[in-house]
């Protein structure tokens, strides 16, 4: 019989993997803001109207929701029913919201009340069945699908950190969950502008951090995306606007795609401007 005590061992395989490599990303964020006085956490960042702290409290903000949603779908229903559908405030904007509140807080509050949140998330999809969907804002995803969105918004966010701190992070094999990610997300991107999901696939051939070359994508596919990973990773969470980017579209889907690609759930964002 086994014994109720005896701690859940850590999940293997893709998920396991995914989990490391989401701890090592936090880190490297938590190590840009670990030290900083109150304020450089007041430094604005290029996301208008969000500082450093704005930052932080949004990526603790969702991992309240990420937790939740492993661990009490019909809960997460229910609160997602409360803050962003029909028994919400009219005009709220609880991404806004969050933010602002989280922002409040003291920097030391903020940054424990992140670790301890991204530990929470850990430990939740690490319990979640790996078959299972979980609701989220946009379509539901399996715990890997969560991690990796997961891992998505922390480097992203991370980036917008780095800029405002004149800092330029390394790039690590872990861009490439990321470009899964973005090249998984086509369809969505183009259905948040209204537009139907292309029919023809799309292949990626990106230049890795280590120079190799990652291959994301049918090897026949017509259209086909090039360039470096780091460029592909900051136009699909637009952290980069696609004329400071080296990426070249074969074809007229991949065409199409760049302009309005989103890693992300939600609406469109405004993205960046041009040489921002």
């Amino acid at each position: 019989m086994t014994d109720p005590n005896t701690p859940t061992p850590p999940p293997t395989g893709v998920l396991g993997g995914l989990l490391e490599d989401l701890r090592a990303e936090s880190a490297v964020l938590d190590g840009l803001v670990t030290g900083l006085p109150a304020e450089g956490w007041a430094r604005s960042t290029p996301a208008e109207g969000w500082t450093i702290a704005h930052q932080i409290a949004h990526l603790a903000w969702t991992d309240d929701w990420t937790a939740l949603a492993a661990r009490d779908a019909e809960g997460f229903g229910a609160a997602l029913d409360a803050r962003f559908g029909k028994l919400s405030p009219a005009g709220a904007d609880p991404v806004e919201e969050g933010a602002r509140d989280g922002a409040a807080a003291e920097p030391t509050v903020l940054l424990a009340r992140w670790r301890a949140g991204r530990e929470e998330v850990l430990a939740a999809l690490s319990a979640a069945p790996a078959d299972v969907r979980l609701p989220w804002f946009g379509p539901p995803m399996k715990p890997a699908s969560m991690a990796t969105a997961r891992l998505m918004e922390t480097w992203a966010h991370g980036q917008d950190v780095a800029d405002a701190l004149g800092v330029t992070r390394e790039p690590t094999a872990r861009l490439r969950h990321i470009a899964h990610l973005g090249l998984r997300t086509l369809g969505f991107a183009f259905g948040a502008h209204g537009l139907p999901a292309p029919e023809r696939p799309v292949r990626l051939e990106l230049t890795a951090p280590d120079g190799g070359t990652w291959a994301i994508g049918p090897a026949d596919a017509q259209d086909v995306v090039t360039g470096p990973a780091l460029d592909f990773c900051l136009l699909v969470t637009q952290r980069r606007h696609r004329d400071d980017l080296a990426l070249s579209a074969t074809g007229p889907v991949a065409t199409a795609w760049l302009p309005i690609a989103q890693a992300f759930a939600g609406a469109p964002g405004k993205g960046r401007q041009p040489g921002a």
